[in-house]
């Protein structure tokens, strides 16, 4: 851990945004959910949320445990429940979809509390969920093909609301609390470590200026023994 990477762990933590996420709802297919991923990482998006069906847990999975170190998924079971969820946030669901109440994508105020509901692959937005969001939004399309590609349509989405956003300042104050600021700190410094402590029940130890963990006695002796065992085997 050089203190140039912890500086840049540091500065990304601080301008993560709790309050804008996206949804996806049977969103299956490895190279669109990375895609996906990769952008809300791009843009400060702390954690996105998935519906999806058994089969295709396991890929999605697999695919967050590269670009899942940076962005959390949150899976749930239903789709409804999903929107609750963010509901109870206090977010604006907002479907991409093209239907006659449709608002151009770059007329929404992202600055506001919002979730983006991205429908899957071959289907689209199912009627659960262009019933239960607040809005529909589409991006206008002047071609013979009148969708783009789910991965692409977020990204286009997420990045004018990470430019509503810089324009307000939002980067510019911490929303991540304390508490978690500085368990996802350790997690992204110290990653072997944090699931060392985590499987031993352990807190994790404080971190200095330039990101090397500050050990108390008891975190030394917990890792000095595990040294001691894996020798002995």
């Amino acid at each position: 851990m050089t203190p140039e990477r912890f500086k840049k762990l540091q500065t990304i933590l601080q301008r993560r945004q709790l309050d804008l996420t996206v949804l996806m709802e049977n969103v299956h297919k490895a190279h669109n959910l990375s895609a996906i991923m990769r952008t809300s990482d791009a843009v400060g998006i702390h954690t996105i949320h998935a519906v999806t069906k058994e089969q295709h847990l396991q890929t999605t999975r697999d695919v967050t445990q590269g670009t899942g170190k940076w962005v959390n998924i949150q899976i749930h079971p239903t789709l409804s429940e999903a929107i609750t969820h963010l509901k109870t946030s206090k977010m604006q669901v907002l479907a991409a979809h093209i239907s006659d109440t449709a608002t151009d994508f770059r007329q929404i105020d992202y600055t506001q509390p919002t979730a983006i509901l991205l429908g899957t692959e071959l289907f689209g937005m199912s009627e659960q969920g262009l019933t239960l969001a607040d809005q529909h939004i589409v991006i206008p399309m002047l071609g013979m093909i009148d969708s783009l590609n789910v991965s692409v349509a977020a990204a286009m989405i997420l990045f004018e609301a990470q430019r509503q956003r810089l324009l307000a300042g939002m980067y510019n104050k911490q929303q991540l609390g304390q508490d978690e600021y500085q368990q996802t700190l350790f997690e992204w410094s110290h990653p072997k470590l944090a699931a060392f402590y985590a499987r031993k029940g352990l807190p994790y130890p404080a971190q200095d200026d330039e990101g090397q963990a500050v050990e108390s006695e008891v975190h030394v002796k917990a890792r000095l023994g595990k040294q001691t065992k894996n020798s002995d085997n």
